[in-house]
């Protein structure tokens, strides 16, 4: 390992200047933002919510203060644009809500402009009875047209468009836990990269002595373990334990280093 520490420290030499920011971490405020009927705001949204804020994922969800009126607060439209992934909760409500398609077609605006990423979960209705809402969902859908007739063809061209993402459905035979665990943990290894810890750029030596010290914490076995990197001070110590952290961090449960305690 001292042969392996000793090598970093040489390519350190090199006036490579440090990593910057990634675009994501410079343009997007929020990593995740909620959109969702009020039917959901106390049980599954909420829920859905704190697992994704215990897993250090920073996700913005709308304060009732912010729905005022017929018109999307600029506050909410700040935070859609600011966010780098919305997930959708399409619940059997939420077409009935004008807020709430206004909502979406802002989201789908976005992710043309901005290429942000939008993920449906359908909660308790079927991907196909929101794309051409129908059913009890497209009955909630109906409930608008006699007030906002001019709204309806945008409306459905945004919950088709949406519809036909790939997302997450909740089947009849499966347990809400298990599937908030599993929407977590996908969005958790998609969004990795914004919980990487900054280190400076030395391509030589610095794969392999990750390698090396992945080896001996043997992260894919479920055993805890400890590895010491001894050496004086300046050779790269701290940047190599950086570099590790960054290459296994999204296999665990609680990956985030900034998230408070």
């Amino acid at each position: 390992m001292a042969s392996l520490i000793n090598e970093a420290a040489a390519s350190s030499s090199s006036s490579s200047p440090p990593l910057s920011p990634t675009d994501d971490q410079n343009h997007y405020r929020h990593q995740v933002f909620l959109s969702f009927r009020g039917d959901t705001r106390f049980n599954f949204t909420d829920h859905l919510y704190n697992a994704l804020c215990d897993r250090g994922i920073e996700t913005f969800r709308d304060a009732d203060k912010l729905r005022r009126g017929e018109e999307i607060s600029p506050a909410l439209l700040k935070a859609i644009e600011e966010s780098r992934v919305s997930i959708v909760v399409f619940s059997q409500n939420y077409a009935s809500s004008r807020w709430c398609l206004d909502e979406l077609v802002k989201i789908l605006a976005c992710r043309q402009s901005k290429g942000q990423e939008v993920k449906p979960v359908f909660y308790k209705v079927d991907p196909s009875d929101v794309r051409h809402q129908k059913g009890a969902f497209g009955d909630a859908f109906a409930t608008l047209g006699g007030r906002y007739g001019d709204s309806m063809d945008k409306w459905k061209a945004a919950l088709k468009e949406t519809a036909n993402l790939f997302g997450w459905h909740l089947k009849d035979d499966e347990y809400e836990t298990k599937f908030i665990k599993r929407i977590v943990g996908e969005l958790s290894a998609q969004l990795k990269l914004s919980c990487d810890l900054h280190v400076a750029e030395h391509p030589i030596g610095l794969e392999t002595c990750r390698q090396a010290v992945k080896s001996l914490l043997k992260a894919e076995e479920n055993v805890v373990r400890m590895v010491g990197i001894w050496g004086p001070g300046g050779i790269g110590k701290t940047t190599i334990a950086k570099y590790v952290f960054n290459s296994i961090h999204h296999k665990f449960e609680d990956d985030n280093p900034r998230r408070e305690k």
